[in-house]
């Protein structure tokens, strides 16, 4: 399975392709959609846009994984960061990919067993996970591949353990 992190932003939207066969993950890709210069919002979105449908067309990922925000210290950046999601959103729905989300709690706690792990600490579990040499260093990758990993290990889980419904 191919699965495309993604770690959204207003000025670095990071992005990471790894492969899995539900035991070992492999780096496809991993890089940056940089926005910073890009006059108006509007332009943002659409550059955002335009640039994760060609990671899409170039790597065909099977599944995406986006984080999940929950709350922002800064209120307008909020609402600017969701546009940005929804940017994102609506280019993965146009793919036709499942969009599987989980908070940074999640993806902290999937890579490195505790959920209040710092950003150095994810992106060293990163760089074991996928081979020290071909991760670069920038967080925006590192969370972007941390996100695609989590999904690894969370689908990989979830297809040996099945839930079972409750008996009533």
């Amino acid at each position: 399975m191919r699965i495309l992190g993604i770690d959204p932003g207003t000025a670095i939207t990071g992005y990471g392709v790894i492969e899995t066969d539900g035991r070992r993950l492999s780096l496809v890709s991993a890089g940056a959609i940089r926005l910073r210069g890009v006059p108006e919002e509007g332009g943002r979105l659409r550059q955002a846009a335009e640039s994760l449908a060609a990671v899409i067309a170039e790597h065909i990922p099977d599944e995406a994984s986006l984080e999940r925000v929950f709350h922002h210290a800064n209120v307008r950046s909020a609402l600017v960061l969701s546009q940005m999601r929804g940017a994102i959103l609506l280019e993965l729905a146009r793919a036709g990919l499942p969009v599987h989300e989980y908070t940074a709690l999640q993806v902290k706690k999937a890579l490195v067993g505790y959920g209040r792990a710092q950003k150095e600490q994810v992106r060293q579990m990163t760089q074991r996970l996928l081979a020290p040499a071909l991760v670069p260093p920038p967080h925006d990758l590192s969370d972007a591949l941390a996100l695609a990993i989590c999904h690894a290990h969370t689908s990989a889980g979830q297809r040996r353990y099945p839930c079972v419904p409750a008996r009533r």
